[in-house]
């Protein structure tokens, strides 16, 4: 099994109200996908509650091996929502391990 964990931090809002939007947006985008890609075992969406973090959404995602993570990351409805979090993104980190 592969578990995929990535951290993404978005670039700052005019508000926190248009940020707590965007943030609602890819976290509904990024659940969603749990029905739409077969190769998906298990997804969690985690916003980020401390204020001392620099990082604003955790997303921990589980697969069978590296080619259906693969398959996900090329999926059209991964890349819809890819493409939301691109335009807000500063930063992202990304770890992929075998457990």
């Amino acid at each position: 099994m592969i578990k995929h964990i990535v951290l993404f931090k978005l670039k700052s809002f005019e508000n926190e109200a248009l940020k707590t939007q965007k943030l609602n947006e890819i976290k509904d985008g990024l659940l969603a996908l749990d029905s739409r890609i077969d190769e998906l075992k298990s997804i969690e969406v985690g916003l980020n509650c401390n204020e001392n973090e620099e990082f604003d959404i955790a997303l921990t995602t589980t697969f069978s091996n590296m080619a259906d993570l693969d398959i996900y990351a090329k999926h059209p409805d991964h890349v819809a929502v890819a493409k939301i979090i691109r335009e807000v993104l500063e930063a992202r980190s990304c770890v992929d391990f075998e457990y």
